[in-house]
């Protein structure tokens, strides 16, 4: 929602501050430009992105629309569900992970917590991270070095994706110049008509260069910062994850592990120390 707003506010900026000046909005609207700077960046796109790192952006604009799905409330619930594994270990063992970790869609202590159940990305790293430790023969140091470099794969790999927005955005400057010489090379054909229609021509022209320019800095960069922001605040929590499993590893207590895992988030999504006690007591 944040971002559709700002899109809005930039979008209206720009075609009142033109009406203000005495244009028309009308005069700005031609197709063939549109069509000619989307398909090439959409073309450019796919030239230099694989499959993944397709579907990566496709999710990742997604979820700048709906929003990030680690904010603060999934944060209470990984404590929740951190703690409760924690306890679990304290009372039976490591090996009564083996059920949560092989099935984690029948576990009734995922299912306690549904944005962590639903949330497929974070339910698999808590169980792949689990997984590690159930025989309770890994050293703290290996298992360190482990999921850091599983979050490591995950941050690369979104990474890719906000890149490939990157260089669109650094594009549509160049693609909307193309389109503008497209439309001058039609108004040279033209050159010997009336002038109110060379006007229009040249008009329609130079509206590439300020399509390019505008869907480049208005929308695509700030879409790829939102996605990177998105995406240092999905490490944040993984990273959480990786040291109250390490926690747990170490033999910690279920408080020490939520104390240990708290340091991690980010202190937006941070519990305060009153809501943690409503939490555990």
């Amino acid at each position: 929602m944040v971002v559709i707003v700002g899109a809005i506010i930039v979008l209206g900026a720009v075609l009142t501050g033109f009406s203000m000046a005495g244009g028309s909005v009308g005069s700005l609207i031609h197709l063939s430009e549109f069509v000619t700077i989307g398909g090439a960046s959409l073309g450019a796109l796919i030239v230099m992105s694989p499959k993944k790192v397709l579907k990566d952006l496709f999710r990742g604009l997604l979820q700048t629309v709906k929003g990030s799905p680690y904010g603060k409330p999934t944060c209470l619930e990984l404590f929740g569900l951190l703690y409760a594994i924690a306890r679990l270990v304290r009372q039976e063992g490591l090996l009564a992970l083996d059920a949560i970790v092989t099935r984690p869609e029948e576990s009734m202590l995922f299912k306690q917590y549904p944005r962590i159940y639903t949330n497929h990305h974070a339910r698999d790293f808590v169980c792949d991270a689990l997984a590690l430790i159930i025989d309770g023969t890994v050293e703290t140091e290996q298992l360190t070095q482990w999921l850091d470099e599983e979050v490591r794969v995950i941050e690369r790999e979104h990474h890719a994706a906000v890149t490939a927005m990157t260089k669109v955005a650094d594009a549509l400057p160049g693609f909307g110049i193309v389109a503008a010489v497209l439309g001058i090379v039609v108004t040279m054909q033209a050159i010997g008509g009336p002038v109110d229609e060379i006007g229009y021509k040249v008009g329609a022209a130079l509206v590439g260069t300020f399509l390019g320019i505008l869907m480049a800095y208005g929308f695509f960069a700030p879409l790829a910062g939102r996605m990177e922001a998105l995406g240092d605040e999905e490490m944040l929590f993984l990273r959480s994850v990786a040291v109250a499993v390490t926690a747990i590893n170490d033999g910690a207590s279920p408080k020490d592990v939520i104390t240990r895992a708290r340091r991690v988030i980010g202190t937006d999504c941070r519990p305060t120390q009153s809501e943690l006690k409503q939490l555990f007591g």
